[in-house]
């Protein structure tokens, strides 16, 4: 790829312009060619109740089942990313736009679709506010899939992987931070389900606790709770791990981590 930016070198939108501005990111019909590539103009992010859902469910790549992911504004992950381009560009996403690797968009495995990411080269300090708008990247130990203008202005476009630390920022093409400060009206987290794990159950409430400890935020995704039941007259504490999106990711849980007397609640 050349050196020079396909697009202006424009930084991240400062906080004073409008949400509005920051929808315009994508392409619907080609405008010119760069390079060779045809550039797409703006177009408003595609998203609906039923491209939410579907893009939701769980699905199998290669033999391995991913699980869309509930998370909150602040939510972090750290890993490898890469970047995609002249191959997909003009394809479709996950999510149905035309895939414009000169937009600032990203493919996750499990983030909800248009979710807010500011995405952090740990290598060299440098970051960018993308929309996920794709699945993937589908190797192991990469963690996002960055367009090649985002990838670019990390610098990865000269190394091909770098690695990187996510922050969700927000969710439905909103930026949470700067919707709370114009008043106007956003989301904190993506709950999609109300499947848990009961990962023990303990007479002794310090027992309940060292589990709770250990099992919390696991995976980076679950979060451990100790609920309080009474037993012959007697409490006892059981030990839920909350956050699955159906009872099939719960299931595949217990399988995979083959947790001694584990089974799936409804929390």
């Amino acid at each position: 790829m050349s050196g020079t930016d396909l697009l202006s070198p424009t930084k991240w939108l400062p906080p004073v312009l409008t949400l509005a501005i920051l929808l315009a990111l994508g392409g619907c019909s080609s405008r010119s060619t760069t390079l060779g590539m045809p550039v797409y103009g703006p177009q408003k992010p595609r998203s609906s109740q039923a491209i939410h859902r579907a893009t939701l469910r769980p699905y199998t790549v290669n033999g391995r089942t991913y699980h869309p992911t509930v998370v909150s504004v602040g939510w972090t992950q750290e890993g490898i990313a890469s970047w995609y381009g002249p191959n997909f560009h003009g394809g479709k996403t996950s999510n149905g736009e035309i895939y414009n690797m000169y937009a600032m968009t990203a493919a996750h495995k499990t983030l909800p679709m248009n979710t807010m990411v500011r995405v952090t080269n740990l290598r060299n300090g440098q970051s960018v506010v993308v929309r996920i708008n794709d699945r993937g990247p589908f190797v192991r130990g990469r963690i996002i899939d960055l367009s090649y203008t985002a990838g670019k202005r990390l610098g990865i476009d000269k190394t091909g992987t770098a690695p990187v630390k996510l922050t969700v920022l927000g969710f439905d093409n909103i930026i949470a931070s700067m919707a709370k400060k114009s008043g106007h009206t956003y989301r904190k987290e993506v709950v999609l389900g109300g499947f848990g794990v009961q990962v023990g159950a303990f007479r002794r409430y310090g027992g309940a606790q060292t589990y709770q400890k250990r099992y919390d935020n696991f995976e980076g995704r679950y979060r451990a709770v100790i609920k309080k039941f009474d037993m012959d007259g007697q409490p006892l504490y059981r030990v839920w791990l909350l956050g699955f999106r159906s009872e099939a990711e719960a299931k595949d849980f217990i399988k995979a981590w083959n947790i001694p007397g584990a089974f799936i609640i409804r929390g």
